[in-house]
């Protein structure tokens, strides 16, 4: 028997491939518990679920409007980089062609049980 076609599960695993094993990896392990999202309107509120494919359900904690220039090496360590110069870089692969008017959003999270 074949199964319906489910855009759901499309997108689920569309989104797997574009985060890495090692993302994936330390979300898993409790080691990623945030990230930085360039986005003109905030998109998340503290309280909310969301799905990570490959993870499963997160909540999110925290969200806050960050500088990308005032962020610290102390910043970075949760969202899984060493340094804030390695985060930005990361941040700047995913984002080329950002625009003004983008802000950046610092999203803590957590696993569900």
């Amino acid at each position: 028997m074949r199964r319906r076609f489910s855009w759901a599960r499309l997108a689920a695993r569309s989104a797997a491939h574009y985060l890495r094993s090692s993302v994936l990896a330390a979300i898993l392990s409790g080691g990623k518990t945030q990230t930085i999202r360039l986005w003109k309107h905030c998109r998340m509120r503290a309280g909310q679920s969301s799905y990570i494919p490959g993870v499963g359900r997160i909540r999110v904690l925290a969200v806050e409007e960050v500088n990308l220039d005032e962020l610290t090496d102390a910043d970075a360590r949760p969202d899984g980089f060493e340094t804030a110069d390695a985060l930005r870089a990361e941040i700047a692969r995913l984002y080329p062609d950002t625009a003004a008017g983008f802000r950046a959003y610092r999203i803590t999270f957590e696993r569900e049980q």
